[in-house]
């Protein structure tokens, strides 16, 4: 979406109370005001229990309308609230991306026997012993939906992989065997092949289970009215399994929207992935994320700020993002960008020309128990408004030292006018950049507020601004 920013409207530690879609659809007026464009919603779908946030996907037909798993709603509310809440962002004019979990699904309902073999967790490649049976939890029937809006039923045959043994009371990962059954070739080489995530991994090859979700597609995308999908554990799953759920969706759909968490700070599996899926689906900029965590964290220089990331060398196709669900305190990616940079931060994914934003909840709203954390609303709502009234047109760079950058976006016929941003890491300094010689005469403050000066633009179009310690500053023309 042009000049759009996206809203990843939870964070892992949403209370257990079932009113997060009211919650969020009470905020949809002022977030719309403030420049949001599109919510990221938390896995909509049935899970192993209410207190999942959502990623131990049990059943994707149960959107909160069935009593399985020990209630009727999700973590985050019934299928009446979800409907709510879609409808009052479509409402005022957001579009809706659901998270869909389809790489593994978890809490099944009967125990099946069958042959297996145990591997290398940091091998999934080597196998550790000879083909035997195990007893594990792959069979699912949902006893509280029964066949309604599908049949389909799943057994050890339409996975690839299981965590547990119950007749040997053993963990490990342990492969699935059977006729043209085997790891995917066509997912992350890490760990010699990273099918496996957990829970019971979907066999996304088997022609039964691609019918189920390609069914459950269309069905989900007419019954809820989303405008895309953010996939979860992309390196997990097949490529030509999403290539062809991509090209299946846009056959009925052909302006929805996909995204998806390639967890990766190399470029180069990334790009393979997004050649093999022909550049149909966005990423999320991990890399960037990387970059930006550091920087926190010091010593870094900030010309190499864009360094690796995917916004630099595929901008039309990158999700750019400072922290996350899993990155936030206490989780197993944990990376959270120190407090002090956040700022600074989302000025770089804001407030330049590439790439499509995507806002925190954690860092809007702030972090709820065990580990709470205040939210920078006021400081998130200030860049989200220069964004939507001045960041606009060419973008020049002055990346100037390791402690000193600075851009200037220099307008569009729909919005003349210049913004001049300047990032300090260091000492309070000053820039000397370009606005036009069309600005020339023209007095800029800082909308930020944190410079009182204000400072004239010269004949030529240049100006010295100012910015203070470790801050972002953002000149443009006062309006009196």
């Amino acid at each position: 979406m042009r000049n759009g920013v996206m809203l990843q409207a939870f964070e892992w530690n949403v209370p257990n109370e079932g009113n997060h879609y009211d919650f969020l659809r009470e905020q949809i007026p002022e977030l719309a005001e403030a420049g949001i464009t599109a919510l990221w919603l938390p896995p909509v779908t049935k899970a192993t229990s209410i207190w999942d946030t959502g990623y131990g996907a049990y059943d994707l037909y149960d959107l909160g309308e069935f009593d399985q798993k020990g209630d009727i709603r999700t973590k985050y509310g019934t299928k009446e609230q979800l409907h709510q809440l879609i409808n009052a962002a479509h409402e005022a004019g957001l579009q809706v991306y659901a998270d869909v979990v389809l790489n593994h699904k978890a809490q099944a309902d009967e125990e099946e026997t069958f042959l297996a073999v145990s591997v290398d967790q940091n091998d999934r490649s080597r196998e550790l012993d000879e083909p035997h049976d195990i007893t594990a939890w792959t069979r699912f029937t949902f006893p509280g939906r029964g066949e309604t809006y599908s049949d389909f039923k799943w057994n050890f045959n339409h996975f690839t992989g299981v965590d547990y043994d119950s007749r040997s009371g053993n963990t490990g990962i342990y492969k699935i065997l059977g006729e043209n059954k085997d790891w995917s070739d066509n997912v992350s080489g890490e760990k010699g092949n990273f099918d496996y995530l957990m829970f019971a991994d979907i066999n996304l090859a088997h022609p039964e289970v691609r019918a189920d979700l390609f069914h459950w597609a269309k069905w989900f995308i007419e019954e809820t009215g989303v405008d895309g999908f953010r996939f979860d554990a992309l390196k997990h799953m097949d490529h030509d399994f999403v290539r062809d759920l991509v090209h299946h969706i846009r056959s009925f759909a052909p302006d929805f929207y996909f995204v998806g968490e390639f967890w990766q700070p190399g470029l180069g599996e990334k790009e393979s992935y997004l050649a093999a899926t022909e550049y149909q689906l966005d990423l999320f900029d991990v890399a960037l994320h990387f970059n930006l965590f550091g920087a926190a964290k010091g010593p870094f220089d900030l010309r190499n700020i864009l360094a690796g990331s995917l916004v630099k060398h595929h901008p039309d196709l990158a999700v750019t993002f400072v922290d996350n669900h899993d990155t936030q305190p206490g989780q197993s990616l944990n990376s959270f960008v120190e407090p002090w940079f956040k700022k600074i931060a989302y000025s770089l994914i804001l407030l330049r020309q590439d790439g499509y934003p995507c806002v925190f909840f954690g860092d809007y709203y702030g972090l709820g128990e065990p580990e709470p954390m205040a939210g920078l609303r006021s400081v998130i709502t200030n860049l989200l408004y220069i964004r939507k009234n001045y960041a606009f047109g060419e973008q020049q760079d002055y990346f100037e030292s390791e402690s000193l950058i600075g851009w200037t976006r220099l307008g569009s016929d729909d919005h003349p006018g210049s913004l001049a941003v300047l990032i300090s890491t260091g000492d309070m300094a000053t820039l000397r950049m370009f606005v036009g010689e069309d600005q020339a005469g023209r007095i800029y403050h800082d909308l930020t507020g944190a410079s009182p000066a204000e400072i004239t633009i010269d004949q030529d179009g240049w100006a010295d601004f100012e910015v203070g310690p470790g801050d972002v500053s953002c000149w443009a023309e006062k309006d009196d």
